[in-house]
């Protein structure tokens, strides 16, 4: 089956091996759809990548994480868009299952669903910081076009997997990542969207896979104490200092399960 109003875009650095895994498990996807590659740093790697798979390779210039997502989702025509990223993997049925919520749902901002994490050669058993995040996103879905839950769940972290999510263009007209932060931009993305007026839509299904690793940016921003910093900026957004303080001494225990 294709679905030509929905559109992957890999973002690919440098030279990823996980890169052909992921673009092989978007190839294999129930649903079909277009299908673009984007990096800020062309080589002969990724071009040989998509040359295997018959892929458009787009470049910009870039210079931040929330940079590049722009440009990449810049390059999209259809009225939704999943933004890949190289070293995840995506279930077959990841597309099928999101443009099923959105034609039930047409007030979607955004779709997302389930996921578990990869780290040293196998899929991570569910942690108790994954069971909290299952219990956040489960949350969110039941008051999914509550702007007040939103906001009040996302105070107390981010549950929400980026790669997981699928956007839709038509309702976020304008929205564009914050390109100074380094790893809570997601976060921040949420919050910004949470605040117009439509659905957020999740699949409680496991559909995509993230893959932790010691050259995954997540994991290097965690090392050099910048993950924490931008978290406590986003605590602040949603409640008065004293509380922000308080539950940042549980949140940071979370960062474990990326070391």
């Amino acid at each position: 089956m294709q679905n030509n109003n929905h559109t992957f875009v890999v973002c690919a650095y440098k030279e990823s091996s996980f890169l052909d895994n992921c673009i092989e498990s978007l190839k294999n996807q129930t649903v079909k759809s277009n299908l673009l590659v984007y990096t800020s740093t062309p080589n002969e790697y990724i071009e040989s990548i998509c040359k295997k798979y018959d892929i458009s390779l787009v470049t910009k210039e870039g210079g931040s994480i929330g940079k590049d997502w722009n440009n990449a989702l810049s390059f999209v025509e259809t009225d939704y868009a999943t933004i890949a990223h190289q070293d995840d993997l995506y279930l077959p049925n990841y597309t099928e299952s999101m443009m099923k919520l959105f034609e039930k749902n047409q007030d979607g901002l955004i779709a997302y669903s389930n996921y578990r994490e990869w780290k040293n050669g196998e899929v991570i058993p569910i942690n108790t910081n994954l069971k909290i995040k299952n219990v956040m996103l489960k949350t969110i879905s039941v008051f999914n076009k509550s702007n007040f839950w939103r906001k009040r769940v996302l105070g107390f972290g981010n549950p929400i997997c980026c790669p997981a999510v699928t956007y839709n263009m038509k309702k976020l007209n304008g929205f564009q990542f914050d390109e100074k932060m380094k790893v809570s931009l997601d976060w921040l993305a949420w919050y910004d969207i949470g605040m117009k007026k439509g659905r957020f839509l999740y699949d409680s299904s496991e559909l995509m896979i993230h893959r932790i690793h010691d050259e995954s940016e997540t994991t290097n921003t965690i090392k050099d104490n910048i993950r924490t910093q931008e978290d406590i900026m986003m605590f602040n957004k949603f409640w008065n200092k004293h509380i922000a303080d308080f539950i940042m001494k549980f949140y940071v225990k979370s960062q474990d399960s990326n070391n």
